[in-house]
């Protein structure tokens, strides 16, 4: 039994990331492509979104071309690619608060939003410091924080403080505080429902980045590499490595890191007229493909 189809749906890109940034310590290593993504749940019962992009507008577009993220495609035509709208999504867990992870948070009028309270709070936190510390902020939009509030007082958010078991059916929440960021969380799909479980994924956000983050570039004597960009504890992110692995049944094949690019070397695929990445890690019971003819 599977309950939940599962797609990772590339909607921009970095052509050239240093992989410094990435993997810790891989200085003067050269550089990768960097997808832009977030990952669809979809049951019977739900239709989840596990963090919502950028929206390519005002200070998001600044903070993406920046970063230097090119072809990016709005919700609207990425979702159709697998025969979804905005609007059908109900609920949107955010991993954390980056703005190509929550700056999309206007584009889903019909979704309440899934924070961890320590990442919203802290980041309130970092927006009240002096100039001097505006570094902390580099990556997110104040803009977005203020939205959280507003999605608060319209009944929109939920506030998740810690780890949250069957948040929705065969779904649980991972805090992995102070690494990435303040109150980073990692998802765990148990997809046949079991406590148990035999066919779980765990979709990481900004934890992992790229499978050397697991492995250390040493699969047959793997060792846990933090990625290169954070502004937490290093010794936490290792640590947080190890609960994803062990999340995963100890099978790193079945952590699925969204902004990795060779996510279509393990998982079936196809390419969009657009040229981004449609991935499907699952389909649930009775469900159709939408990478396979």
């Amino acid at each position: 039994m599977s309950i939940y189809s599962i797609w990772v749906l590339e909607y921009a890109y970095i052509p050239e990331m240093p992989l410094s940034a990435l993997v810790y310590g891989d200085h003067n290593k050269g550089t990768c492509k960097l997808p832009y993504a977030y990952t669809l749940l979809k049951s019977d019962e739900h239709t989840i979104l596990i963090d919502c992009g950028h929206d390519d507008a005002a200070y998001g577009k600044f903070l993406a071309d920046r970063s230097g993220v090119v072809n990016f495609a709005a919700p609207r035509d990425v979702l159709a690619e697998v025969g979804m709208t905005p609007e059908d999504i109900d609920h949107v867990i955010i991993t954390h608060a980056h703005f190509d992870h929550m700056g999309g948070l206007a584009l889903f009028p019909n979704a309440k939003f899934h924070i961890q309270e320590a990442e919203l709070s802290r980041w309130i936190w970092a927006m009240s410091l002096d100039r001097r510390f505006r570094w902390l902020m580099r990556t997110t939009d104040p803009g977005d924080i203020l939205r959280c509030v507003e999605l608060a007082r319209d009944g929109r958010l939920v506030s998740v403080n810690g780890d949250r078991e069957d948040v929705f059916p065969g779904i649980d929440l991972r805090i992995a505080a102070d690494t990435h960021t303040p109150g980073s969380q990692f998802v765990v799909i148990r997809n046949d429902g079991r406590r148990e479980s035999e066919d779980s994924f765990v979709v990481t956000g900004d934890l992992v980045y790229r499978m050397e983050n697991l492995d250390g570039g040493e699969p047959a004597d793997p060792f846990y590499r933090p990625v290169g960009m954070g502004i937490g504890s290093q010794t936490n992110m290792v640590f947080a490595l190890d609960a994803i692995v062990e999340a995963a049944g100890g099978d790193h094949g079945r952590v699925v890191p969204p902004h990795e690019a060779r996510l279509p070397e393990r998982f079936p695929s196809r390419l969009t007229e657009r040229g981004l990445q449609v991935i499907e890690v699952a389909l649930a019971d009775g469900a159709t493909s939408f990478v396979e003819s």
